[in-house]
């Protein structure tokens, strides 16, 4: 799928990529000589094009959600620099290599083949790389990311609270017996404050005598938009320490980002200071999540209606629109392991209440799953015995395939106790195989036979069969396909691509085997349909009375449903 089916569906984007900002698949240049002089930022440039010459190889360990884009950026606006992603996971780096990315993201495709595998006219050679050979790219390296998953842990000391950081410090290990003199270390994972110290404390006992600069990167990317974040930053955040050579350090590693963010956006702290900024901005943001969630609860039983009150104190420019939209509550591997940290390091400094005030944050969005599942089941007089119910929506936003700590896992397994003939589930970005994983992963569920052929939870790959014979519909994802009345044509009209346009000179090098499993798993008509919008006067023939329609995220219009022949539930709505 190329970038402008991808980009333009969403109005996350208003144009597409290419036409937006041609300029992102270009080959930066520097300024001519001419406008050097009337230029302010010139002498930063200069600094860091001379820098630059210093980097020419750049390692990322860990081929996530949080490495494999932001080495396709990073890959992208430095061709002079030969980017390597690294890997223990052969599967997950095949599929880095093929047609297939792990990660889904609006316009990631697209970049990563002009990266990986260059333009057909030799303008532009690939320069970044997926391996499984970790040692010898982090020995040709000039900078070292760490980007690795650090999960909650789930037993020891800390367990429920404390950041587990065992593929870290394996990662760091690795990275110290491999590193070659004089190499960076940059913490891009999301860590504890205090972890780049133990990151030198490994550096020292495995390379005594040497001296290594460790750096705090943290991302800052949502996902669902993280091209957009990564290539338009609010701001590049980068902790070093206050000597001379950790300033150096900092000045290199900010060369990389140079060639495409502006000098203003991108802020110099000390490394503490990086590192707990990150674990800050997470709890911030579910903190807004969960205050107007909060408030939606007091609006089922006023009469008073949450959108509203959302757009009137989003109107307030001392609190912006933005984080104010209530649902069934936050999802994804940051925001409740991030606050989870906070909480554990505000009790590790004798800090109680400020540790309960952030945990009141994660109370907030069970309260909301539990509220909404018990409306559902309330509204269904109790007895969902023999009843099929559609579940639409699995991943925990719109526009990705991450399903980590979704709320949909959290209702089905609620749901589940109710006894129900089938949980159908449909999400456009998750294929039924990654659904399926994300609830056997789940360790709360302990049914191994629910995703059996006789089972209660089907995944589907077709939004009208999932529909079909169902008494209730859940929304969980607020995918555009989903909404009524549905989306204007400017926000999900899919542009022709331009014969000139960067996506039609790559090399089309990436190929698959004639038996190629991930090509098997969905043929392009089921792609296609995928991403089309649902037709909700379809889907009420197809249903069961009473047809109810529960909107965990306010995306269809209740009057305009009632006209259908469905029964709504909005959340913050009476």
């Amino acid at each position: 799928m190329n970038i402008m089916s991808l980009s333009m569906q969403y109005s996350t984007m208003s144009t597409p990529i290419e036409e937006h900002d041609a300029s992102i698949f270009s080959i930066p240049t520097s300024p001519t000589s001419s406008s050097r002089s009337t230029s302010p930022e010139w002498p930063f440039v200069a600094e860091s094009l001379k820098l630059a010459m210093a980097v020419t190889n750049v390692c990322i360990v860990g081929a996530g959600y949080v490495g494999g884009p932001t080495a396709a950026i990073l890959a992208l606006k430095n061709p002079h620099i030969q980017v390597n992603v690294v890997d223990k996971d052969t599967a997950r780096i095949a599929q880095w290599n093929s047609k297939h990315l792990p990660v889904y993201e609006p316009g990631l495709n697209e970049i990563v083949c002009i990266a990986r595998d260059g333009y057909q006219d030799g303008c532009r050679s690939p320069n970044l790389k997926f391996s499984t050979m970790v040692e010898s790219c982090i020995n040709d390296a000039d900078i070292v990311f760490i980007a690795v998953n650090t999960p909650t842990k789930v037993c020891g000391i800390g367990a429920g609270a404390a950041t587990n950081l065992a593929a870290f410090e394996r990662a760091a290990i690795t990275i110290a017996q491999n590193l070659k003199p004089g190499a960076i270390v940059v913490e891009k994972s999301t860590v504890p404050c205090g972890t780049a110290q133990t990151v030198q404390e490994i550096l020292s006992m495995y390379r005594p005598g040497e001296s290594f600069e460790v750096l705090s990167n943290p991302e800052f990317l949502a996902e669902g938009t993280a091209v957009k974040d990564l290539l338009d930053p609010d701001r590049v955040l980068i902790g070093s320490s206050s000597t001379k050579e950790g300033q150096k350090a900092a000045k290199m590693l900010r060369s990389l980002y140079e060639s495409f963010v502006p000098p203003s956006k991108i802020l110099t702290v000390n490394t503490w200071s990086s590192e707990l900024a990150k674990l800050v901005a997470n709890a911030m943001l579910a903190q807004r999540i969960s205050s107007i969630n909060s408030i939606s609860a007091i609006c089922e039983q006023t009469g008073a209606d949450i959108d509203e009150i959302s757009e009137a104190i989003g109107r307030d420019t001392r609190l912006g629109p933005k984080f104010l939209k209530a649902g069934v509550g936050f999802g994804g591997s940051c925001f409740k392991k991030d606050i989870l940290s906070l909480v554990y390091l505000a009790r590790s400094l004798h800090l109680p209440e400020v540790a309960d005030y952030w945990m009141a944050v994660l109370a907030i969005n069970d309260f909301q799953v539990d509220r909404f599942t018990g409306r559902v089941v309330n509204k269904l007089h109790g007895a969902l015995v023999g009843k099929k119910i559609t579940v639409l929506g699995f991943a925990f936003k719109q526009d990705t395939n991450d399903t980590r700590e979704s709320p949909a896992i959290n209702v089905v397994e609620a749901l589940l106790d109710e006894r129900p003939a089938e949980i159908a589930i449909f999400d456009p970005g998750c294929t039924p195989s990654e659904i399926e994983s994300a609830i056997k992963s789940q360790g709360s569920i302990e049914r191994t036979s629910i995703l059996s052929p006789n089972g209660p939870v089907k995944p589907y790959i077709n939004a009208y069969e999932a529909c079909q014979d169902s008494s209730a519909i859940l929304i969980l994802t607020p995918w555009p396909q989903f909404q009524y009345p549905p989306a204007s044509v400017s926000e999900k009209i899919v542009h022709p691509i331009q014969a000139n346009a960067p996506s039609q000179k790559r090399s089309q090098n990436t190929t698959c085997s004639a038996d190629c499993a991930l090509c098997a798993k969905l043929t392009p008509k089921q792609a296609e349909t995928a991403r089309e919008c649902l037709d909700w006067s379809i889907v009420c023939e197809t249903m069961r009375a009473p047809k109810w329609v529960f909107d965990g995220r306010n995306i269809v219009h209740k009057e305009a449903m009632l006209k259908l022949g469905f029964r709504v539930e909005n959340m913050g709505r009476a």
